[in-house]
């Protein structure tokens, strides 16, 4: 179902469908920026949006389910030429690891609906700008205020980030980006998610109503009316 559905306050910012991802071009499968999640996954949002505005927050959302397509063109990807995008995103790896060292996958739980990728942006929300194809791009463990500007509190690197330091528990995040994590995964454990700890904006649904599955249908507007 649609998140917006359940609760149009949280904030949607699908980055593959946009070229402001690790591939540099929109991915295949996401026809439109929109979030898609089971029913399940959306109503924990919900619930956790609830706390995260009362204390001045509001959830943004960068990946919701994600298209079989779309890891499949990830893999096909993660074994070309293609780096564009390598500044930004994996600037300390080469891309041949990319695939070995498990940012890259055949499969996802994104795929079945009950996995998420998110942030927090501080109420009331600033603009976001576009990504323009082609600017200069900053790796995402720079500072925040000399890496892609991005309207959501600091967590210490971009999303995405193909990085050691975006593990959850990295040693070096302290501060403010330290305490902007642990709020993140505070409100949503709270709720029953679960994270993970190589990416601090990844969550999964435990109980997940289709274990078994990888969805292929688009994201579009058209499956939900």
């Amino acid at each position: 179902m649609r998140l917006r559905d359940v609760d149009p306050t949280i904030l949607e910012e699908v980055r593959y469908a946009t070229p402001h991802n690790f591939t540099g071009d929109p991915v295949p499968g996401y026809d439109e920026p929109m979030c898609v999640l089971t029913r399940p996954l959306a109503e924990a949002l919900r619930e956790a949006q609830k706390g995260f505005r009362a204390q001045g927050y509001t959830l943004k959302v960068y990946d919701c389910y994600r298209p079989q397509p779309a890891d499949d063109r990830f893999v096909e990807w993660a074994q070309n030429d293609d780096e564009r995008m390598k500044a930004e995103f994996y600037p300390g790896l080469d891309k041949s690891q990319l695939y070995s060292a498990g940012y890259i996958a055949e499969n996802s739980g994104h795929s079945r609906g009950s996995s998420v990728d998110l942030t927090l942006v501080r109420l009331p929300a600033p603009p976001q700008r576009a990504y323009v194809p082609g600017e200069p791009l900053t790796s995402c463990t720079s500072p925040a205020g000399e890496r892609f500007p991005d309207n959501s509190v600091d967590m210490g690197t971009g999303f995405d980030c193909f990085d050691d330091l975006a593990h959850t528990d990295d040693p070096r995040i302290t501060g403010q980006a330290r305490a902007n994590r642990d709020l993140l995964r505070e409100g949503l454990t709270s709720v029953g998610l679960q994270g993970y700890s190589g990416e601090w904006w990844h969550f999964n649904l435990p109980r997940e109503p289709f274990p078994n599955e990888y969805f292929d249908f688009p994201v579009n507007s058209a499956a939900f009316r």
